[in-house]
């Protein structure tokens, strides 16, 4: 590879590069920020987590005891249809937990960035009407 080749190799890399995630701003020239949150969406979403979550952990606990109880007898008969039925009945046990469990995470982190949003508004707030009675002030 010559020198030239690896120069526009290392150019094309940083074009791609400057095209990819950018946290702290917008890669578009003279564009706004499309981030916006509103207090009530969040409160809707939060709410549909939750009640997602309440019928997620009771839904799908519906046939594990007899699943398990079939499971059982089966394996007891010597039918390898027993293991097989063990294993379902493990892996949704084991899967629908892991749903819950992240619909109760969606849950608390929108109750959270609720609370955290009216806090911050807040302490803007404060000290916005502070720095305009010390401007007045001085």
């Amino acid at each position: 590879m010559s020198w030239d080749e690896w120069e526009q190799l290392k150019a094309a890399a940083a074009r791609r590069q400057a095209d990819g995630l950018r946290l702290n701003g917008v890669s578009r020239p003279n564009a706004a920020a499309d981030l916006v949150v509103h207090d009530d969406e969040l409160g809707v979403l939060g709410g549909i987590a939750h009640r997602l979550r309440d019928r997620l952990r009771k839904d799908s606990d519906h046939a594990r005891e007899s699943t398990f109880g079939a499971a059982v007898e089966l394996s007891g008969q010597g039918l390898a249809m027993g293991a097989a039925l063990t294993t379902l009945h493990d892996a949704w046990n084991s899967k629908s937990r892991t749903l819950v469990d992240a619909c109760g995470h969606i849950s608390n982190h929108l109750d959270f960035t609720r609370a955290q949003h009216k806090k911050d508004d807040d302490d803007v707030a404060t000290s916005v009407s502070v720095s305009v009675i010390d401007k007045y002030m001085k």
